[in-house]
């Protein structure tokens, strides 16, 4: 269902941004792009996902839980390929906390971790929307206003799952609360069986993760150091566009504006139940970028920045998942 969906919503993505265009045209100034920028474009992607598994390194070090560089590139992988896939990223943490578990790593602290760099990763976007909107007055009203709606939307369900989170990470008696609830509405369902074994193990599980919470409250370091890291990774992705700007040969616009307009778009975009924010992506380029291309350059522009931070990650992410398929847990078992 999920794949019908994507691919239901990538039709009309396609449809909807190539409807009435000359696609000979449109691939001919595309080809004249300056291939150096885009290699750069690229390699900004390999850098935004390689930042994450850096960010997985180092809290599972903080933790004492032991693993590879290269195997957190994987999990990195895997958890952009699934959020690229499924609506409102909502795939990838769980896919990551499988692969997780099948070398060992105990659930209570993957499930922390990946809640901390979601956190994290939702607030870096919650603070360049509020910036934006107390202190860039100018620039919102010169290039955002078409958009204003949809991109207040976004700040502000991006709060909510920030304090959500929030809560759920310093409160673990919530959590643990929560997590029963479920537990219990799923017995109802007859979907699981209500046995003393599995509420022993969420009980279990619910003492690790207070543990570890324990931990990060004790090392409020560990998550400015993550903060830190995920503004440089989220950055790094915006500068795509930047990079497609100058492969054109273009000038008269900062890299600022350049950055914080694509910025803008993942603010508005981010929380919306669409894979990888298709379509809804494009068509926010196709708006507020107009000033920045112009009409000419304005869909090569668009087809460019948004396959290369898009659909090149999710190419390499999705390598990078069926190498972890092959290889995580293997060697266990």
């Amino acid at each position: 269902m999920n794949l019908l969906f994507l691919l239901f919503i990538f039709s009309l993505t396609i449809y909807g941004v190539f409807e009435g265009e000359d696609i000979g045209e449109l691939i001919n100034t595309i080809t004249k792009a300056n291939g150096f920028y885009l290699t750069i474009g690229v390699l900004c992607v390999i850098f935004f996902i390689w930042c994450e598994s850096i960010i997985i390194y180092y809290m599972m070090g903080t933790l004492q839980v032991k693993n590879k560089k290269r195997t957190c590139f994987m999990y990195s992988c895997i958890g952009f390929f699934f959020s690229c896939i499924t609506p409102s990223a909502s795939g990838g943490q769980p896919a990551q906390i499988y692969y997780m578990r099948k070398n060992k790593i105990p659930i209570s602290i993957s499930t922390l971790v990946l809640m901390v760099i979601t956190l994290t990763y939702k607030s870096v976007l919650v603070f360049i929307g509020l910036f934006l909107v107390l202190f860039q007055h100018r620039f919102v009203v010169k290039y955002l206003t078409g958009i204003l709606p949809v991109f207040s939307l976004g700040v502000g369900l991006n709060v909510i799952c920030c304090i959500v989170m929030l809560l759920l990470i310093f409160y673990p008696a919530l959590t643990e609360n929560l997590i029963l609830t479920c537990f219990k509405a799923l017995v109802k369902l007859h979907l699981v069986k209500e046995t003393s074994k599995i509420k022993k193990r969420i009980l279990h599980s619910m003492e690790q993760y207070s543990v570890t919470t324990d931990y990060l409250k004790q090392n409020k370091k560990v998550l400015f150091h993550v903060i830190i890291i995920t503004f440089i990774q989220r950055i790094s992705l915006f500068f795509v566009t930047y990079f497609v700007y100058k492969a054109f040969g273009l000038a008269g616009t900062s890299w600022y504006d350049i950055v914080m307009l694509q910025a803008a778009i993942s603010v508005a975009v981010d929380m919306l139940p669409l894979p990888g924010g298709m379509g809804i992506s494009e068509k926010l380029f196709l708006t507020i970028f107009i000033p920045v291309f112009g009409t000419d350059l304005l869909l090569p522009g668009m087809v460019l920045s948004r396959g290369i931070a898009y659909y090149v990650q999710l190419l390499l992410s999705a390598g990078g998942t069926v190498l972890a398929h092959f290889y995580i847990g293997k060697k266990s078992e």
